[in-house]
């Protein structure tokens, strides 16, 4: 038996993936040999393999926009008690006057990687023989690569969790080995064949999307807001496919497979880093696995719970 945890991209509503494998692991007792992550998903892995819940619940609701951005390409202002988003001008003219290749710049993300994936964290999982895999999208290849712990540099890791972050154009691009990398979510954002390719017999996925879409989004207002949300599209499909192909290849390898959706919508923007709604999420995902855990109980053993 091989059980992998995988966890979707999804920017700031990783604290709610971080709620659900923390009721997973600590109250399930949850056991994982590998941890697959994508964009988000990419930074939780490595703390997830050696169990630092507490540690990662305590990054995931302190982090804010300048925690993530050198350079940040969007304005956040409160109009009648709501977030709206909308282009810093200064700052994207600044990155095109630099030289720039895109409207941002995540460099304070590298920064942070580095202070809280230590190298003794990496050498330690290596010690445990626990397997952690990030997605990336290898722009200039035109494919999609997996990266192991068990198979690159502590530095070469941190540099492939960054890239496997960076939403390009809205965040900088990884330029390593002569290929041009950005986030692994435009091609694998629920990296669950792969997880089936590399052995895992039972999985649990985490998807920070509903499972059914309830959203209708407001009329594109200039080419910044009409990108992002052609880029959210495509993602959204992206994502329905991988699970699609995922339920298949489980199916075809008597995988079991179990699927951990958000019940609501949790933000329309996942670029923007609300500590205090990150908290709450983190929260509603515990609380969401332990009433999915009550209601599959009931399910199988109907005297459980009464």
């Amino acid at each position: 038996m091989k059980k992998a945890l995988v966890i979707s991209g999804g920017g700031s509503k990783g604290a709610f993936a971080g709620g659900v494998a923390q009721y997973l692991m600590k109250k399930e007792n949850r056991n994982y040999d590998m941890f697959l992550g994508t964009s988000t998903g990419s930074l939780m892995v490595s703390h997830l393999a050696l169990g630092m819940l507490d540690e990662l619940k305590e990054l995931y609701t302190s982090v804010n926009q300048k925690s993530i951005f050198s350079n940040n390409p969007f304005k956040i202002r409160k109009i009648a008690g709501e977030q709206i988003v909308k282009i810093n001008h200064f700052n994207t003219f600044w990155n095109f006057l630099n030289g720039r290749k895109t409207f941002g710049e995540s460099k304070n993300l590298r920064k942070l990687i580095k202070e809280n994936i230590t190298k003794e964290m990496y050498e330690q999982i290596i010690n445990q023989d626990k397997e952690v895999v990030v997605t990336i999208s290898n722009i200039t290849a035109n494919q999609i690569e997996y990266k192991s712990n068990k198979e690159c540099s502590y530095e070469d890791f941190l540099d492939w969790i960054w890239g496997s972050c960076n939403y390009v154009p809205f965040m900088s691009l990884l330029e390593k080995n002569r290929q041009q990398y950005a986030d692994g979510g435009f091609g694998s954002l629920v990296p669950i064949r792969e997880a089936i390719s590399r052995g895992a017999t039972e999985i649990d996925a985490i998807i920070l999307e509903t499972e059914v879409n309830y959203i209708n989004r407001l009329h594109a207002k200039n080419p910044f807001t009409l990108l992002f949300d052609i880029i959210a599209f495509m993602l959204s499909n992206v994502e329905r496919h991988n699970i699609t192909i995922g339920k298949l290849a489980a199916s075809q390898k008597d995988v079991k497979l179990n699927l951990y959706y958000t019940p609501t919508v949790l933000t329309t923007n996942s670029l923007i880093f609300n500590k205090n709604l990150m908290r709450k999420w983190w929260d509603s995902g515990y609380a969401y696995a332990k009433t999915k855990q009550e209601e599959l109980m009931s399910e199988f053993r109907p005297d459980v719970l009464n």
